[in-house]
């Protein structure tokens, strides 16, 4: 592994400074490229106007229409926590703006695969909808949407996925992601999308009459919802983003939040008045995941849709059990596919250029899971197939692959499928992240196309290790109240949790935990002892090694202290 100390520019950190803010956030501001205190405003006025989204004012007329019409709308989710919690904003917003005939339906990752497809429009058209809406998905589907007006359906698409050639022929299409659209982030979620909708339909209804500024409903509280999908779904953390989920962690904290979200974070341990980003993360977001990955995400759904505090403790408990099944899979289905990944290299060699493992026994709900881990413990990129268990279908493989940067998977598939005419049912992704289908009997040819494709584009120097962070920390920030303040703030894709780096002196170490799987170590950083751990390693560490940690607080018999979780180090 290299570690490399990110840039961070002096005069953005002095500008940050004299306009008050602490020294250690203006310097990992800076290193994230904030040049300004002014970029750091979260608040809701500083939001870019939903007018700047192409096709958004025929879709808040289209709804409005539909609203005054009293005519009835189904939304069409997508099975992760971004299309859970899209779902739950578009039900909620499209109420509480006068809507009365307002359902969801919700996709089968096994049986229906992903986005609206004929089936599916033809499945909403029974259930005597007027007007079909998508949530993070959409763009791609041009059957399904062509279906839908088939059967005399109005369509609205709302999506944040890039677009394939074709757009569908919707009613109405927001995505700042399609061809001419000037919305500055397009890295919005699929539920920020949604909300920009609800947020130009209240402008459209006021517009007609229905209410006043002084008399409209407020989507302030859908806030908490916006900010879970936003980070659970990765999106980079622009400034937009970062808006929104700020508003949305204040509202949490402040007490503010769907019983269902405050469920979650009982379900989950956490306390919902601290809630930080890593909360949406790794404890609420994965289980509204799991729901769509071995369940049913109506679970999910039904638990950020409710209102009732009883209810929504019982589904957060049911997804909490599901979450435990899905850790408990993913736990053994990892452990086989690191064996099968380890048996394509000797432990003297380096891993090869690309890992593809199949598995007859492993749960396709969970490869991605799997795919990713792999893809850390052995940096490169990485597909993990399972059978699809979808009716008629046993003989495909379906494979969800996760990459290193320097790497676009969906370009990769690309080639492979222009090399091996048949070998691809389907494909689709992006540059970190993406999927496809392959009959098992060729399987063979995909792992050595893929392979080959990986070896041409890879070089020794993407092929390495590298962990960004921001240079030493110095001891009088080594506080737990300064921590406190660090964990408060909005990280996450594309503006990095902070990470610090130093050589320090390893006076002793032992594996803990259950399967004594973590180092527990204690040492000495610039003179002062600090306790440290780092997770899922084993591996003992020199006297002396240049770390790269995160901070943390250690609560023991009512003293805080500062801990340091180790993410990896340089010789």
């Amino acid at each position: 592994m290299k570690i490399i100390a990110r840039d961070i520019p002096p005069r953005a950190v002095w500008a940050l400074e004299q306009a008050g803010v602490h020294p250690l956030l203006a310097r990992l501001y800076a290193a994230r490229g904030v040049q300004t205190k002014d970029e750091l405003d979260d608040a809701l006025a500083r939001l870019l106007p939903p007018s700047d989204l192409r096709g958004i004012r025929e879709a808040a007329a289209l709804l409005a229409d539909a609203i005054a019409a009293d005519k009835r709308m189904i939304i069409v989710a997508d099975y992760d926590c971004d299309g859970a919690t899209a779902c739950a904003v578009g039900v909620r917003g499209l109420r509480m703006l006068g809507a009365k005939h307002v359902d969801y339906l919700v996709p089968d990752r096994v049986v229906d695969g992903y986005g609206l497809t004929p089936p599916i429009s033809r499945r909403v058209a029974e259930r005597n909808a007027d007007l079909l809406i998508t949530v993070d998905n959409g763009i791609a589907s041009v059957d399904g949407v062509a279906e839908a007006k088939r059967l005399g359906l109005s369509v609205l698409v709302t999506d944040h996925h890039l677009p394939g050639p074709t757009l569908p022929d919707a009613d109405a299409i927001v995505n700042p992601n399609q061809p001419g659209c000037g919305f500055e982030s397009k890295s919005a979620a699929g539920v920020g999308v949604m909300f920009y909708v609800l947020m130009a339909l209240r402008t459209e209804l006021r517009a007609r009459g229905v209410f006043d500024k002084a008399n409209q409903p407020k989507l302030e509280p859908l806030l908490p919802l916006v900010a879970l999908g936003t980070v659970a779904d990765v999106v980079r953390l622009d400034n937009n983003n970062r808006r929104l989920v700020a508003q949305g962690l204040k509202r949490i904290r402040a007490g503010y939040m769907q019983p269902g979200i405050e469920a979650l974070f009982k379900a989950a341990g956490r306390k919902a008045e601290d809630a930080t980003t890593f909360d949406f993360g790794f404890a609420l977001g994965p289980r509204i995941n799991a729901a769509g990955r071995l369940d049913d995400m109506k679970l999910g759904i039904e638990c950020l849709l409710t209102d009732d505090p009883m209810k929504a403790a019982e589904l957060a408990s049911q997804l909490d059990s599901i979450n435990r099944e899905r850790r408990e899979l993913e736990g053994g289905m990892r452990e086989q596919a690191m064996l099968m990944a380890e048996t394509l290299f000797d432990e003297s060699e380096e891993p090869p250029p690309a890992i593809s493992v199949f598995d007859p026994d492993f749960h396709e709900g969970v490869v991605g899971i799997v795919a990713s881990r792999l893809k850390d413990k052995l940096h490169r990129p990485t597909f993990v197939f399972a059978a699809s268990s979808a009716p008629g279908k046993e003989h495909e493989l379906k494979g969800s692959g996760r990459s290193i940067p320097g790497f676009h998977l969906r370009d990769a598939l690309d080639l492979v499928a222009k090399r091996h005419p048949g070998v691809l049912l389907k494909f689709g992704g992006h540059a970190m992240a993406a999927g496809c289908t392959v009959t098992e009997e060729f399987f063979d040819v995909f792992e050595q196309g893929f392979a080959q494709v990986a070896q041409e584009w890879l070089d020794a120097a993407t092929l390495t290790r590298k962990l960004e962070t921001d240079g030493p920390l110095a001891p009088e920030y080594c506080r737990a109240e300064l921590v406190d303040v660090l964990h408060r703030e909005v990280w996450g894709q594309g503006f990095a949790p902070p990470t610090f780096s130093e050589e320090v002196e390893i006076v002793s170490q032992r594996l803990v935990g259950e399967g004594k799987n973590h180092l527990s170590i204690k040492l000495l950083h610039q003179g002062q002892p600090v306790d440290a751990i780092w997770f899922s390693h084993t591996e003992p560490l020199p006297a002396r090694a240049t770390l790269a940690f995160r901070l943390d607080v250690n609560e023991w018999r009512g003293e805080r202290k500062v801990q340091f979780l180790v993410e990896g180090w340089q010789d």
